[in-house]
């Protein structure tokens, strides 16, 4: 069943989740007052289950979303994974990019604290890298007790990583199954002014595993519509015996129609190699509507420990460059600052010829189609070989052309029979001669 959105019913979906989005800051009589005071009684809600044991670990940067997509839906990417940022949702959704990404980022977070990140992908078939990091920094002034001015100092937060997935068991009627890993070194810098002997270093590992598929598609089109990841993220040992942030998330996404996508990700905080008892269980939840072309926006709603978290924002993509620009609103916002504002820029660069490869190999298809239409055997196997030879994984290809040998075979068997019934039998036909 094939059902189409209207681009008047695209751009209706669009504006009814940027309405629904921003309700919580431009509703009716909503002042910075009352949005408070609605985040405290929600806060209220949860305590003391959800918000108990959090804070407990180090290295918060970790938490803290880059930009793009994955903060745009809420953090619920574990099974999207379809720009750059998924860096930081699952490891194993580089082996499925299309084009060859570099991506700058900007989060502006609380005060004058801010975030610059920067990720680099590419892909190769079936195998995908990519390299990335993020660096937090946080102004602090001294005063001495008179309240003069000492002087100035600031603490940062830099995090890198190497990533490398493969894609599994890849077919033209199956997706294959990515597996991924991310490669993590972060060190923390507080100055001896600030606290001192407290500056460390850390390693950790991200483990991820990603799948797609076709599952209750209301649209045609070649690519998956369904898909289930899960991820290990932030693996290592304690910092001065402190545990990392260690998470596992598992989720779906679910895209019923070509501009829809729906995602839900459910996440475990761990507490490693501690005795501490681990925060909560926490979800996010997101959505992204294509409203048109070069126009998609974004919503999502994160819940970790007691900090409720709403995202919406959007992305423009201008030629070969995507501009992403997102907005939060959590307990930190301000509502008369400009807090937790982030941007991201994307520059897509070539597929390495995929694209071109897919499309020789299609026409080469359809000719071998026409070819077996007309009878025409011997050209139908030399189109799907070349075919085959440069994607060996489009099955439609080769089961045209066991086909097309079948009936070869067949054809030369006939052809068999039939001469060895028209050759005379010199026994008993009498109008051959034997010379005594």
């Amino acid at each position: 069943m094939n059902v189409r959105m209207s681009g008047n019913g695209i751009f209706r979906a669009g504006i009814i989740l940027f309405i629904l989005s921003a309700i919580p800051i431009y509703g009716a009589g909503v002042s910075e007052d009352t949005f408070h005071d609605w985040y405290g009684e929600f806060g209220d809600y949860l305590e003391p289950e959800r918000v108990k044991n959090t804070g407990l670990t180090v290295f918060p940067t970790l938490l803290i979303p880059i930009g793009g997509e994955y903060e745009g839906m809420g953090t619920a990417y574990t099974a999207v994974g379809r720009d750059s940022s998924f860096l930081e949702a699952n490891p194993a959704a580089s082996s499925g990019l299309e084009y060859t990404e570099l991506s700058l980022y900007h989060n502006n977070l609380i005060a004058d604290t801010n975030m610059e990140g920067m990720v680099y992908t590419t892909r190769f078939d079936n195998l995908g890298i990519g390299v990335g990091g993020k660096h937090l920094h946080v102004p602090f002034t001294s005063y001495d007790d008179f309240g003069a001015q000492l002087g100035t100092a600031r603490y940062t937060e830099t995090i890198m990583a190497a990533n490398l997935s493969y894609n599994f068991f890849r077919s033209f009627y199956f997706h294959g199954v990515s597996a991924g890993a991310n490669v993590k070194a972060a060190y923390r810098n507080i100055p001896d002014r600030i606290a001192p002997d407290q500056s460390a270093a850390a390693v950790m590992g991200d483990l991820g595993l990603l799948t797609r598929f076709h599952f209750l598609k209301f649209h045609s089109s070649q690519n998956p519509n369904f898909s289930v990841g899960t991820t290990l993220r932030n693996v290592g040992p304690p910092v001065l015996d402190e545990p990392l942030p260690a998470m596992w998330s598992t989720g779906i996404a679910w895209s019923p129609f070509r501009p829809v996508t729906l995602a839900a990700d459910y996440n475990v905080p761990l507490i490693l190699f501690s005795d501490l008892p681990p925060p909560e269980p926490g979800y996010a939840v997101g959505a992204a509507v294509t409203v048109t072309d070069f126009f998609t926006l974004r919503s999502g709603f994160l819940m970790h420990g007691g900090n409720p978290r709403f995202t919406m924002g959007g992305s423009v993509g201008l030629a070969a460059m995507t501009l992403t620009v997102n907005y939060t609103l959590d307990m930190t916002t301000q509502l008369t600052a400009f807090d937790r504002f982030s941007v991201h820029a994307g520059f897509t660069f070539s597929d390495r010829g995929r694209g071109e490869r897919q499309d020789t190999v299609r026409q080469l298809y359809l000719d071998a189609l026409q070819s077996f239409a007309a009878g025409e055997l011997e050209r139908t196997i030399e189109l799907t070989d070349r075919a085959l030879a440069i994607d060996p994984t489009f099955q439609p290809a080769a089961e045209t052309r066991a086909m097309a040998s079948r009936m070869r075979d067949l054809q030369f068997r006939m052809e068999a029979i039939r001469l060895d019934e028209d050759e005379p039998d010199e026994e008993n036909d009498p109008s051959v001669e034997i010379d005594e």
